[in-house]
């Protein structure tokens, strides 16, 4: 099977035909739904669909397909075999290429819905058709996309994994450590600083692993593993429910596959069992 090529430019195409559309009513998406699969819309125009975007936004083309992403309000039913899949199914439920670029359209639905007016003056902004960005027409303030860039780190030892399990999720499901970059910090200086803070050891060695977008709310995961150097595991009680060593070969319920801690997981362990 090919890949699928993502282009982001330009910004505004020349374009007529049918678009391929990544509308979304609040957080949910419009989908035609069968069973865990799902299609997007590929027409001119929602209105064929019954459906009026209140904004919308070119976000790019996907293998040569004008994407759009849109905002609608639910006036009337929605259209037969269609469904309102919320982003989390929706990312489980589409090719991956497409998954990715519906969390992108999200984000930017979300970040023009929260900058319609100028945090500096007040006054209403402007869509720039030169970049992706919102500007003032009084003072000039231009605001543009936001990204969270996240910290996130498996730890080994020997063979051993440590997974954590935050507060909110199920009891059995684990994942790797995780927090977000603070002003003015390096992305190396977040993961020693979140694991002393939320499980109380040293670690070192750092090896980058790979990043992904990730929509919740708008993210850059960036994701490493280091060894373990020092001390005794110590959960926070606030952000960490519960920490354990796993054996590479044990593992316990891990998020979901598309997710990039699913992946650093799967891949270290993997690896440690291999060299075993």
């Amino acid at each position: 099977m090919s890949e699928s090529h993502f282009s982001l430019t330009p910004l505004t195409p020349d374009y007529h035909g049918p678009i391929l559309w990544f509308a979304f009513h609040g957080d949910t998406l419009l989908v035609t739904a069968a069973e865990h699969e799902a299609q997007l819309p590929y027409c001119d125009d929602l209105a064929e669909l019954g459906i009026t975007a209140e904004r919308a936004q070119y976000i790019g083309q996907l293998d040569g397909k004008v994407c759009f992403a849109a905002e609608f309000a639910l006036a009337h039913a929605l259209p037969t075999g269609m469904a309102l899949w919320t982003l989390r199914a929706a990312l489980g439920g589409l090719d991956e290429a497409q998954a990715a670029l519906a969390g992108r359209a999200f984000q930017l639905l979300d970040w023009e819905r929260n900058h319609r007016f100028c945090s500096r003056c007040g006054m209403p902004t402007e869509l720039r058709h030169d970049q992706r960005a919102r500007v003032c027409p009084d003072c000039r303030y231009t605001s543009y996309p936001q990204v969270s860039p996240a910290a996130m780190v498996l730890v080994t030892r020997g063979r051993e994994l440590l997974l954590v399990r935050k507060p909110e999720w199920p009891r059995k499901r684990y994942s790797a450590l995780a927090g977000f970059v603070e002003a003015g910090e390096k992305i190396e200086d977040a993961v020693l600083r979140e694991t002393r803070e939320e499980v109380g050891i040293d670690i070192g060695n750092l090896r980058y692993f790979g990043s992904q977008p990730w929509p919740f709310p708008h993210s850059l995961m960036i994701a490493f593993v280091a060894d373990y150097m020092s001390g005794e595991l110590r959960p926070d009680g606030i952000e960490i429910a519960e920490a354990q060593w796993f054996d590479a070969a044990q593992l316990p319920e891990l998020p979901p596959r598309i997710s990039l801690s699913h992946r650093l997981i799967e891949a270290t362990a993997a690896a440690l069992t291999r060299g075993a």
